[in-house]
């Protein structure tokens, strides 16, 4: 009953009300004397500087779900869930080398999306539109998930009811709060709550995992109540230690999620922000202090299992919701105060990437659909207009996925996401280096990759809910005709198809002499940096004409 947990209840409601506060008056923090602009509203001006950069990037990489899916993962199956460890920082020194381009001629162009800048590198609409339909597709579900950790926490809180509406109904006052003071403030807001989120998320871990440990007997301890857990499982795949036959799995995993990490629109978005390089290079620099925290998140799941955590009930009958792990964990362990402070973490930490993932998903919406097939001469006012009125409709979509799907199916939703928006990546990283492959060769290589990586998707079942279809990301290399019981990650065999079918359709296309369009962008464009004269902006500017200096 929520009764019984009424202090933490009023400790969750004053934070998330006082971030809430903090995002209206965000529109007033930095801002210029006209938000009517696409740079402005969506990109923060592109003037944030290194600290601001470092916690909304962070902020955006590291979420309510991480807080909550992490651990819960370690909690169910063990070592396996430590792949988004070293993955989060395998990625920031092959960023390091493509960020910085990316800003460079983004900045120069003044490209908002990285579908703007495949439509003027490759000169290619079609190519551009497939982007940003994948940017979006990819980030629906990934915003729906921030919903399941705020949800975990109510639940845990008691602040639920039977009916679907009742079950419900916290989350969408919570969204809709959400809602409109991006509306307002766009990325200000995120930029200006991430402060508060990332400091909560530290000061909670950290007493965690000092606190926890002396109460639960030490580090010993936990790690040999988790051994006996494992050493039980009916999965021999599960224990603290990676076996043979889930270590290609671990490693593709981990690979892949790295590559598709800073693909994702969000995470361009947080980057393109940035006021110039330098900015860039600090942060892929100081960055990784977030992968030491997540260690830290991730160990909470050997903890729960230590303190005897059981799972809260799913929302089908005779299932648990794994999601639940860390919030009762805190809710048992932690004094009912200090259980509201973890509580509005987690909860703060859902609120600054879903602001930021709806602006990205609208930025592509209007940059590259409607300004391109829809209203070309659409003024900067009206761009920015239509951003605010797709991100409202965006997280409309978010609150629905998690009203009328099972929750469960939205996190193996994740893990499709990871697949899909890894497509773009031989048109938008590779592309930042190369003009080698030809356009029609990179929209050949992506329905490759889609449909071979859909393919293989569709044949894994999950156990767990009892789907036959899409039920993970973890592909059998048996079903290849290899007899083994390994697996493999289904987004790295589909990109790499994807490289496959895009080199050799290059090859033969140059062979036929079919036109390749013309690149619009120069090699000086990739080390632009603050300060250095900018051209007109805009998807439908011929990349023939002369450049003229942005007003």
């Amino acid at each position: 009953m929520w009764r019984d947990h009424l202090t933490e209840i009023i400790v969750f409601s004053a934070l998330f009300l006082l971030v809430s506060g903090m995002g209206f008056v965000a529109a007033r923090w930095r801002a210029p004397k006209d938000m009517a602009h696409l740079d402005e509203w969506g990109l923060g001006g592109r003037s944030f500087g290194g600290w601001i950069t470092w916690f909304l990037v962070g902020g955006d990489l590291y979420t309510a779900y991480t807080f909550v899916a992490v651990p819960a993962l370690m909690f169910g199956a063990g070592a396996a869930g430590f792949f988004a460890v070293p993955y989060t920082i395998v990625i920031y020194p092959l960023v390091f080398l493509v960020l910085c381009r990316l800003w460079s001629v983004s900045h120069r162009h003044g490209f908002v999306t990285p579908a703007d800048f495949v439509r003027r590198r490759f000169d290619s609409p079609v190519l551009a539109l497939l982007i940003a339909i994948t940017g979006i597709v990819a980030t629906m579900p990934y915003i729906a998930l921030q919903l399941v950790g705020i949800e975990a926490v109510l639940k845990t809180m008691g602040v639920t009811g039977d009916s679907a509406v009742a079950r419900h109904l916290p989350i969408i006052i919570a969204f809709a709060i959400l809602a409109a003071y991006t509306y307002q403030s766009g990325l200000r807001a995120p930029a200006l709550i991430a402060f508060v989120k990332d400091t909560l998320i530290y000061i909670v871990i950290l007493v965690a995992v000092i606190y926890l440990p002396y109460k639960l007997g030490g580090w010993g301890s936990i790690f040999d109540a988790a051994d006996a857990k494992f050493a039980a499982s009916p999965n021999p795949n599960d224990g603290i230690l990676l076996n043979a036959n889930n270590q290609l799995q671990y490693v593709t995993l981990a690979f892949g999620s790295a590559l598709a990490l800073f693909l994702y629109p969000h995470s361009i978005t947080g980057v393109l922000a940035s006021r110039n390089r330098d900015v860039i290079k600090r942060n892929m620099s100081a960055l990784p202090a977030y992968s030491l925290l997540l260690g830290l998140i991730a160990l909470l799941g050997f903890m729960a299992i230590a303190a005897g955590v059981k799972p809260l009930p799913g929302a089908k009958e005779g299932t648990v919701d794994s999601n639940t792990v860390v919030p009762v964990l805190f809710d048992q362990q932690f004094p009912d105060w200090f259980a509201g402070v973890a509580y509005a973490a987690i909860g703060i930490g859902a609120l600054v990437p879903a602001a930021i993932m709806s602006i990205a998903a609208a930025n592509l919406f209007t940059r590259n659909i409607y300004k391109e097939y829809l209203k070309r001469d659409a003024s900067p006012a009206q761009e920015a207009n239509v951003s605010k009125i797709t991100s409202l409709v965006v997280k409309v979509g978010a609150v629905a996925c998690i009203v009328f799907l099972d929750p469960q199916f939205s996190i193996d939703l994740q893990l499709i996401g990871g697949v899909i928006i890894l497509q773009t990546l031989p048109a938008v990283a590779l592309g930042l280096y190369t003009r080698w492959f030809h356009r029609g060769a990179l929209i050949a290589g992506w329905a490759a990759g889609m449909g071979l990586g859909m393919w293989m998707l569709y044949q894994i079942p999950n156990p767990v809910s009892k789907r036959a279809h899409f039920g993970g990301s973890a592909f059998p290399l048996s079903d290849f005709g290899v007899e083994t019981k390994k697996t493999i990650y289904v987004g790295i065999v589909a990109v790499l198809v994807n490289l496959v079918v895009a080199a050799l359709v290059t090859l033969a296309l140059r062979a036929a002499k079919v036109a390749e369009g013309v690149d619009g962008t120069t090699p000086d464009d990739y080390f632009a940096d603050e300060g250095a004269p900018r051209v007109t902006p805009g998807p439908d500017r011929d990349a023939d004409s002369p450049r003229e200096p942005v007003a």
